[in-house]
């Protein structure tokens, strides 16, 4: 039995997911599987010695100590696209707004509160300084079309914009589900310099830090808008800010504010509504939940952020996994250890990432339960592996 901890309120639908006798929920057994999470900051927490997986209900797992997990040999998911549709409609509903001056508008009109009779008036005289700008013909930018740049990319080409993507590292699934009507930037700077909407959707790293500064927002068109729905820290906010009041960013419309934000002319903060839906939760807790799921019972690995994805067809006789240094000769170890047993293979597949490797065996024959602690312990004592499981 595995026990499955949670460290949010996980939308039941995910929850149900463990729904069989092999589970239970929110316990402090000594036995704990794993842990299925949100936003809660797990860097100063204390880790099971038995835990093998990490599940985060969304894309972005800054608030889980991955490096210390890979260390391990805690495997941490993610859910990527499962909150795209959400971000998505938010992202089109803003660079729409924002372009009518909606939000400005609205908040001028309920300032007129307790005029009575005059207010007709008053909207009509001061409709105009709330003039907008149809999106319609104007190009939109579109920077990393992942699961949600695609959707955003794609549905903006429906509403008449042209669009242009860049993305060096798009991935074959991806580039299926794009239209051949995106416009390809052979280089950022080709972007930022002929669009009139710029709407960012990659993860923050040491190279994406910033990447919206004095120096690129030098390159853009004047009046440009910005939508930042991916993370904060992607933008300088010292430079955005002058940016803004020079007018060379005409709105800058994010999903991350803070004192600085709130300060600057003519931003959109929005309250971090991003995926903030009831499908987009359900959606992460379920996917999150199934690839838990998954690897407990069969140890196969998809959407891991530090283990290598790796799958075989489970036929339900024994399988090994090894999790285990990137180093040679480490698969045949393991096999010869089999070997001692007299144990078939029946299907392999081993898969890297970095400095580690997953390796998952079939064994083809029928193994004696009394073995397995045996040959379990036996490929532990191999010098560079990290966790052994025979599922």
């Amino acid at each position: 039995m595995y026990a499955i901890k949670t460290l949010n309120n996980i939308a039941e639908r995910g929850l149900s997911e463990f729904n069989n006798e092999n589970y239970v929920i929110d316990t402090d057994s000594e036995d704990l599987g794993a842990i299925v999470l949100r936003s809660f900051n797990m860097h100063d927490m204390k880790f099971d010695k038995n835990i093998k997986a990490i599940a985060r209900a969304g894309a972005g797992v800054n608030n889980i100590p991955v490096s210390d997990c890979t260390k391990r040999g805690i495997v941490v998911f993610n859910t990527p696209g499962a909150n795209a549709n959400a971000v998505k409609e938010l992202v089109l509903t803003t660079l729409m707004a924002s372009s009518r001056n909606l939000f400005d508008g609205v908040a001028w009109t309920k300032t007129l509160e307790g005029q009575g009779e005059q207010i007709p008036k008053l909207v009509e005289a001061g409709k105009k300084q709330f003039l907008g700008k149809e999106i319609k013909g104007k190009t939109l930018g579109v920077i990393g079309l992942g699961a949600i740049g695609a959707l955003v990319a794609n549905d903006a080409l429906d509403l008449d914009m042209d669009v242009m993507g860049f993305d060096p590292f798009i991935s074959v699934d991806t580039a299926w589900t794009l239209s051949r009507n995106v416009q390809r930037a052979m280089t950022i700077e080709q972007l930022f310099a002929n669009c009139d909407y710029i709407t960012i959707h990659v993860p923050l790293t040491e190279q994406t830090r910033g990447m919206i500064n004095e120096e690129t927002l030098s390159i853009m068109k004047n009046g440009v808008h910005i939508l930042n729905f991916s993370r904060g820290e992607l933008v300088n906010e010292k430079d955005m800010s002058v940016a803004l009041e020079g007018g060379k960013v005409g709105k800058y419309i994010t999903d991350f504010p803070n004192e600085t934000v709130l300060k600057m002319k003519n931003v959109v903060p929005i309250p971090h509504l991003g995926a903030s839906t009831k499908e987009s939760e359900e959606n992460c807790a379920i996917m999150a939940a199934r690839q838990v799921k998954d690897f407990l019972e069969t140890g196969n690995i998809k959407n891991s952020v530090n283990f290598p994805n790796a799958s075989l067809p489970f036929t339900g006789k024994r399988r090994v996994t090894a999790y285990h240094e990137n180093v040679p000769n480490m698969v045949g170890q393991i096999t010869s250890a089999l070997s001692n047993y007299n144990l078939n293979i029946a299907d392999m597949v081993n898969r890297s990432r970095d400095n580690y490797a997953y390796t998952m065996i079939d064994i083809d024959n029928k193994v004696n339960g009394d073995v397995i602690p045996y040959l379990e312990e036996e490929i532990n004592q191999i010098e560079g592996i990290v966790t052994v499981r025979i599922i």
